[in-house]
């Protein structure tokens, strides 16, 4: 994975992680903060309240040390990163690689960007900010986010959260493309394996039947990326992608 990176945010309790969430950003600072990394708030920007505990120093009874307890919450004033301007930030330096088949994302109208390391996933495609975001370098991931793109060109619309079947369509048609492009990608195959099971564990079904069950889906998704005019002689055309 990509650096994990030390933002205000990085520390913030569940709670508050969700209200960021609900606001659309993945970092929201303080006023102050934004100017110590040398950005600004945007005129006309709003602000988000987030709770902060408030703490009271007291003596233990016992080892009569002094202790901090939590005496309450109040509320402090947030801005997201997409609010301010000025310096660049340090997640927003990350590179990523060159792989195959990124213009056919960028043809249809998907951002593709770096994020930072992190606990939650290696990348994820947002339908609503038609994005594709990777914590990752690796091939194998930025693949599986096309091949959702291209379901869900296929089927109009994908299931919120993590649909079994979906996951599995994405995973599967991964690997397909990695070896379409050049790539081995037998060094994701124990992961992969164990994806694909914990989903066909969801819908009753063993791994084999899950994936014989997706097979004309695979279909359907590798033929919309890989058009005919991309294939030579069962080879890709790199000029083109």
């Amino acid at each position: 994975m990509f650096p994990f990176v030390n933002i205000p945010s990085s520390s913030w309790s569940l709670f508050n992680h969700l209200v960021m969430f609900i606001h659309d950003t993945e970092d929201a600072r303080g006023f102050r903060q934004w100017n110590e990394v040398g950005r600004k708030v945007k005129k006309g920007s709003t602000s988000f309240k987030i709770l902060v505990p408030c703490f009271r120093k007291e003596k233990d009874e016992q080892t009569d040390e002094d202790i901090q307890r939590l005496s309450g919450f109040t509320t402090a004033n947030v801005f997201r990163a997409e609010d301010t301007e000025g310096e660049t930030l340090a997640y927003e330096r990350l590179q990523l690689p060159t792989h195959p088949l990124m213009n056919k994302a960028r043809e249809w109208g998907i951002e593709i960007k770096a994020v930072p390391g992190n606990t939650n996933h290696f990348g994820y495609y947002s339908p609503d900010k038609k994005l594709i975001a990777l914590a990752t370098p690796e091939e194998s991931t930025f693949y599986h986010e096309l091949c959702h793109v291209a379901h869900e060109k296929i089927i109009g619309k994908l299931k919120r959260k993590q649909d079994p079947l979906q996951e599995i369509v994405a995973e599967l048609s991964a690997h397909v493309l990695c070896r379409i492009v050049g790539k081995d990608g037998s060094k994701f195959f124990g992961n992969s394996y164990r994806y694909i099971e914990g989903y066909a564990k969801e819908i009753q079904m063993s791994p084999h039947s899950a994936v014989l069950h997706v097979v004309s889906d695979v279909e359907k998704v590798l033929g919309l990326i890989l058009d005919t005019n991309h294939l030579r002689n069962g080879r890709v055309n790199h000029e083109r992608i």
